[in-house]
């Protein structure tokens, strides 16, 4: 019997542990497409039940200023400094994916339709995908360990 409670506690607490680290909500890094090195950190959160997140750092770079604002931005984010712009918007929970929201690129001003998902086997590995109309590119984030 004791064996069998053990069991079940291990196999609760084992789900329980990965619901939690499989979620989106947390601190992610960014990687450059172009250069494969970091960008920058991202933290996503919950507010009203939709998913939003906004810059949290930006790793060093050479030709950008130490307070660097979104210049290239058209709508109100332009002239907000990008430490601290959220660069996530209203994203819905389908049940597999968040989507329905907008992601800003601030290296080109562009706001795109997104989703983000995490794949089970790489719960540490976050899919963004932004679209524009039929075509889309998706990066990979990687979890920021506390």
């Amino acid at each position: 019997m004791k064996n069998v409670l053990l069991l079940c506690f291990m196999l609760i607490f084992g789900a329980v542990s990965y619901a939690q680290k499989a979620t989106c909500v947390g601190k992610w890094t960014t990687i450059d497409d172009k250069t494969g090195k970091k960008k920058s950190t991202v933290e996503l959160y919950k507010k009203d039940g939709k998913l939003y997140g906004k810059i949290v750092y930006l790793y060093p770079r050479e030709g950008r200023p130490d307070n660097a604002v979104c210049e290239k931005c058209t709508d109100d984010r332009k002239g907000q400094p990008l430490v601290g712009l959220q660069i996530v918007r209203g994203l819905s929970w389908d049940g597999e994916e968040w989507e329905g929201g907008t992601i800003l690129d601030p290296e080109n001003g562009k706001v795109y339709k997104t989703k983000l998902w995490i794949n089970d086997d790489q719960p540490d590995k976050l899919n963004v995908r932004g679209y524009i109309g039929p075509l889309f590119r998706t990066q990979t984030w990687i979890r920021v360990e506390d």
